[in-house]
């Protein structure tokens, strides 16, 4: 089989230009569904397409699995020797760590990320031995299967029936600098498998390898990749104090007006189209009027409203309103604000901005969505101004409901 060109990534470029520095060493994990995917052979190509560009390439540890086309590419590769361990009256073959540490190379190639290593070794776990190289600056390529990964042993084994000993943690994973999925579609892995035997201990492989295990291996796979990519972006999000988004949180905000139903039900009703989040927050400030009786049993059933339909119930205390809402959103993901906007009287010119003017022009990275409250009528604004007595705090209102 010829060897596939490949275009140098992103990875590839950035680990080029930081080959002399040899501070932390970069980690690129090959990620496959199942045994048979090309995870060796994928790592082999891209090992060779950063050998062409002047780069140390050693392979420390591979398992060749007798692949006439992964051992064609190792004949252009140095290899380090095995170390050899004896084992319950047998002689068998680790990788060794010293070695590599010795050779020094640019860039090291490790099979099987989750192997356990025998006994005698310094580290219990392989991971363990690529971190070693990593904090010594070495550049380390490896393999797994999604099956090894700990939070997800439990749902990979209900499917295979298979249940694996060999895992590593969740955050080894995530941390890697670049995951790469060798994905390939469950049909043309079967014909693949066709012949061979299996290759996971008290497996067998006509049970394992099912166009239906395949295809639900291969999604959760996707989703693993998916969220770690999700868990990446919303760290720099948040360091970087950003207020962009990448998936549908709805935000309504909370009021005692009769209207705010309707409000409520329209924000529910993005949310379940998008397939998103739903917030319903109540921003309070020590400004915030007291409220008559007849205001406070209808927030108490506007509340009630958003939490059948799904909200999740938030409350804020700050100096300003509009403040507490984009600070809220901004902390939690939020990428559309739904609001209610009075329609009566008329605004006059030296009038302050309203709270829809304010938000537009704080969050203006958020999608602002602005529901006519024609029904407010008089009585709703006239009890705002008027009621000025000591009346239990809208907070304890939400406490209380939410009990």
């Amino acid at each position: 089989m010829a060897v596939k060109k490949q275009e140098p990534d992103k990875f590839q470029q950035e680990f080029h230009s930081d080959i002399h520095t040899k501070n932390q060493g970069k980690l690129k994990i090959f990620l496959g569904y199942a045994e048979g995917t090309g995870k060796t052979y994928a790592m082999l190509q891209a090992a060779y397409q950063v050998k062409k560009q002047g780069v140390d390439v050693v392979a420390g540890y591979i398992e060749t699995h007798n692949s006439p086309q992964i051992e064609s590419l190792l004949e252009g590769v140095e290899q380090l020797k095995p170390k050899q361990i004896s084992f319950e009256d047998k002689k068998t073959f680790e990788f060794d760590i010293d070695a590599a540490l010795k050779r020094n190379p640019d860039l090291i190639l490790i099979d099987e990320y989750a192997h356990t290593n025998l006994d005698n070794s310094r580290h219990i776990k392989r991971y363990q031995d690529v971190q070693e190289l990593l904090n010594a600056g070495i550049n380390v390529y490896t393999t797994v299967n999604i099956q090894h990964i700990e939070s997800l042993n439990d749902v990979v084994s209900a499917i295979t029936g298979v249940s694996v000993k060999e895992r590593i943690p969740d955050s080894v994973f995530d941390k890697a600098d670049q995951v790469e999925l060798v994905d390939i579609e469950p049909t043309e892995l079967l014909e693949r498998m066709k012949g061979k035997s299996a290759l996971t201990e008290n497996q067998n492989s006509s049970d394992f390898f099912t166009l239906e295990k395949l295809t639900a291996l291969r999604e959760i796979a996707l989703r693993r990749c998916a969220d770690r990519v999700n868990l990446i972006t919303e760290n720099a999000r948040l360091q970087s104090k950003s207020d962009y988004h990448t998936d549908e949180h709805i935000l309504v905000c909370l009021s005692a007006s009769p209207s705010n139903a309707k409000i409520i039900r329209t924000a529910a009703r993005m949310a379940q189209a998008f397939h998103g989040t739903f917030t319903a927050l109540f921003a309070e400030t020590p400004d915030t009027t007291p409220m008559a009786e007849q205001d406070k049993v209808q927030l108490q059933k506007n509340i009630r409203l958003a939490q059948q339909l799904g909200a999740s119930v938030e409350t804020s205390y700050g100096d300003e309103v509009t403040d507490q809402i984009i600070e809220f959103a901004r902390l939690s993901g939020v990428s559309q604000i739904v609001i209610g906007r009075s329609t009566v009287g008329k605004k006059r010119i030296f009038d302050k901005p309203t709270l829809t003017e304010k938000l537009i022009n704080g969050a203006q990275n958020l999608e602002i969505h602005v529901i006519p409250d024609t029904s407010t009528g008089d009585n709703y604004q006239e009890r705002k101004r008027k009621v000025k007595i000591d009346m239990m705090p809208i907070s304890d209102i939400i406490k209380v409901l939410s009990c």
